[in-house]
């Protein structure tokens, strides 16, 4: 079990100091895997070229303000925006979960674990937003 593992399980072993709060431990988990490749390595060209759309419909969201369009035509901008980075999202969690979850998955233990509570937690945050 390496220092992080054992961090994030409350082990014997890991480091002294109050209790890891779910955000450390998530932080910990995601930092013991920052080695390449990832889930959306063979994908970046297509993930670049999603973004560069959404960020140009933020860009038009900047010139409706400028330009003091109507509020709800704003609003069905920001919404079509919303939309776009929630797809991405969703993209990204299932190549996490085709790739990292299921080669945790592979080597069973721990690690499985930890990738379960992250994906998890990931799952959580973009249930509030």
């Amino acid at each position: 079990m390496t220092t992080t593992e054992a961090a994030v399980n409350g082990a014997p072993g890991a480091p002294d100091g109050p209790a890891p709060t779910d955000a450390t431990a998530e932080a910990l988990a995601t930092a013991d895997h920052d080695r390449g490749p990832h889930g959306y390595s063979h994908q970046k060209d297509q993930h670049r070229k999603r973004l560069r759309r959404i960020e140009g419909q933020i860009r038009g969201l900047q010139r409706m303000i400028d330009e003091d369009v109507y509020c709800i035509d704003i609003l069905t901008q920001v919404s079509a925006s919303t939309k776009g980075l929630q797809s991405f999202a969703l993209q990204l969690l299932e190549e996490h979960l085709r790739h990292c979850v299921a080669d945790a998955a592979t080597r069973g233990g721990e690690e499985i674990d930890a990738k379960v509570a992250e994906a998890t937690a990931a799952i959580a945050r973009l249930l509030r937003t």
